[in-house]
């Protein structure tokens, strides 16, 4: 589904080239619930960006279901990640002067290609499953974190992604609250079976997925420390 071949991420800081990722070689397949555990600064958010074509590699090839994304346009490429990966972040990213609705509903205003499903008939199931209808009216900053990442997951799902990324999707969540958004996409795995990749510095939440990839310093290691 997606494999990474000597992945290399290097970032100007002043006069200096600072190295973040290290020849990184890996493959996600279809259906797997993985997790990426690192400390800050390891390089892990750099590498879901690069995995979810938000950034280019400086050296090394990404290939997305055997497609060479260096071989694609910059439209293309957007083509590809609107339509086949869901993002959750820590800080929710939710738009404020948007309602619950209108959050939910919004990737499909950024579609280039023709959907076979009605997005508002979508946008009402996703509220009435993660149990938000009777907050669709309501503005992010007016519900609870737990509620804004479950509108930040019903948002990634709302275009059919084959895969999420989830970068420390519980950080700014209770630990009760933290298990049920685990115990969703845990769900989306099983049940519906998206991919899912979680990016996270705590061991005990990278334990709840199917296989760990360890990354210290930019590089893969075997076990984390």
């Amino acid at each position: 589904m997606i494999k990474l071949i000597k992945i290399n991420k290097d970032y100007r800081v002043g006069e200096e080239t600072v190295r973040v990722l290290k020849n990184i070689t890996l493959e996600i397949k279809k259906e797997e619930f993985i997790g990426i555990l690192g400390a800050s600064g390891s390089g892990k958010s750099t590498l879901m960006h690069i995995m979810g074509l938000l950034e280019s590699p400086t050296a090394g090839k990404v290939f997305l279901d055997e497609k060479d994304i260096s071989k694609l346009s910059d439209d293309s490429i957007s083509l590809l990640r609107n339509g086949y990966i869901g993002f959750i972040f820590q800080q929710f990213n939710l738009i404020n002067n948007l309602t619950v609705y209108e959050n939910i509903i919004l990737p499909i205003t950024y579609a280039k290609k023709k959907l076979d499903y009605n997005p508002s008939k979508k946008a009402v199931g996703l509220l009435k499953k993660f149990g938000l209808m009777d907050r669709k009216d309501f503005f992010p900053n007016k519900i609870s974190g737990g509620q804004q990442q479950r509108v930040a997951i019903a948002r990634a799902l709302i275009m059919d992604p084959r895969i999420i990324f989830a970068d420390e999707p519980t950080g700014n969540l209770d630990s009760k609250t933290g298990k049920e958004i685990l115990s969703i996409l845990e769900s989306l795995n099983k049940d519906l079976g998206v991919t899912i990749v979680v990016v996270t510095h705590e061991k005990d939440i990278a334990a709840k997925t199917k296989r760990q990839i360890f990354i210290r310093d930019g590089e893969i290691v075997q076990k984390y420390l």
